[in-house]
């Protein structure tokens, strides 16, 4: 039968995780806590020890290595003791409700259970949505706000609430977050920009939006973690607006020697997109060495000659209009860009797939160096 585990990154807590871990355990006896120390110091030993004792499990890096270290710590753990049972992540500073962190435990059970085919749909990824109504910090009302249209241009597809922590993860999907990239806050984010890509699908079940203090108990740093968070489309934007600039003075150039506007844009856009293949690849997406090069290089051209279509009858129509050239261009590449940034990361530059042998790498690092074991991670509840 499948377990839940519900997995806590902690960084200097307070009481409210011991206080969750009792509840929670005391409200869904089935599910199992493991509490991952971030390197918190010995001042909060006391809190560790009291989530221990009220039934967790605690295991600790010896220094802070980041939210998104803790996560992957935790999940590799799972996979090398409990091989099977799906995860529930949920943050330590109380802003996630018992009652919510069940819910989603439950709509995980629901999801093991569902009869599947062979050739039925991977279990998707459960995460607890908040409406943000109510009394909430205007930091986050905006920071919000502004993460979900990022998130749709990044993405292709629309999520309530981007910053959630709480996230019930199929045990299918473990080994592929624990390969994901990010130490810090940027990893879940990562973890949701590529999974469309990666296969995986998610959906929402809602949840209380808690703050707490206004919020001031949240290690989240808004201008470095955001920062982290919007870097992969920020890359893009910069390398589009490379490409855009090479584009637009070499059509403009072309087009003054020959007066011919269709091969200028077409020479044009060769000449662009050459430099916008080589930049995204090893910039933006970080696809180093000659591997899958002939096949993102294809891939990458079919893209192209289907921007070039576009590019093509958008300008066309736009200067017919009497509108600028210049203007025309512009607009054109506005509305090619989210289009461009989707299928790049999703087909011309996917992430590359979780292997067996990167699993048995994470079962290795388990036990490395920066990990130390509070308990050992055995069936039933440490007493």
């Amino acid at each position: 039968m499948t377990e839940v585990i519900v997995l806590i990154p902690a960084y200097e807590p307070g009481a409210a995780l011991p206080e969750l871990v009792g509840a929670l355990l005391a409200a869904d006896p089935d599910v199992e806590v493991l509490v991952v120390d971030d390197g918190s110091g010995p001042d909060y030993g006391p809190v560790f020890v009291q989530a221990r004792a009220l039934g967790a499990t605690v295991i600790a890096h010896e220094s802070n290595l980041g939210k998104g270290a803790a996560l992957k710590t935790g999940i590799r753990l799972v996979i090398a003791e409990h091989e099977g049972d799906d995860v529930v992540t949920a943050d330590a500073d109380g802003q996630h409700t018992v009652a919510d962190i069940v819910a989603v435990a439950d709509a995980m059970r629901e999801d093991a259970a569902a009869p599947r085919g062979a050739q039925g749909p991977a279990p998707a990824m459960v995460l607890g949505c908040r409406a943000f109504a109510g009394r909430v910090p205007l930091r986050s009302r905006v920071g919000n706000a502004a993460a979900r249209g990022i998130f749709r241009l990044a993405a292709g597809w629309r999520l309530s609430d981007t910053q959630t922590g709480l996230r019930g993860i199929p045990s299918a999907m473990l080994p592929w977050a624990a390969e994901q990239a990010g130490d810090r806050f940027e990893y879940e984010q990562n973890v949701l920009l590529a999974s469309r890509g990666a296969g995986w699908t998610a959906r929402e079940v809602p949840i209380e939006t808690v703050y707490l203090d206004g919020n001031a108990s949240s290690h989240f740093r808004p201008v470095a973690d955001s920062l982290r968070v919007a870097l992969p489309l920020a890359l893009f934007a910069g390398s589009s607006v490379l490409a855009f600039i090479v584009d637009t003075l070499a059509l403009l150039l072309f087009t003054a020697l020959t007066g011919w506007l269709v091969p200028s844009i077409v020479a044009a856009r060769v000449l662009s997109a050459s430099v916008n293949f080589a930049v995204n690849r090893r910039v933006v997406f970080r696809r180093q060495g000659g591997r899958g090069l002939a096949r993102q290089a294809v891939r990458y051209a079919v893209l192209a000659a289907a921007l070039l279509a576009s590019n093509v009858v958008w300008i066309t129509a736009l200067t017919d209009f009497g509108i600028p050239l210049l203007l025309a261009k512009i607009a054109t590449e506005i509305l090619l860009f989210v289009t461009s940034y989707g299928v790049q990361k999703s087909f011309v530059f996917p992430p590359p797939e979780a292997v067996g042998a990167a699993q048995t790498r994470q079962s290795n690092r388990i036990a490395g160096g920066g990990l130390m074991e509070s308990d050992a991670f055995t069936t039933g509840r440490p007493q």
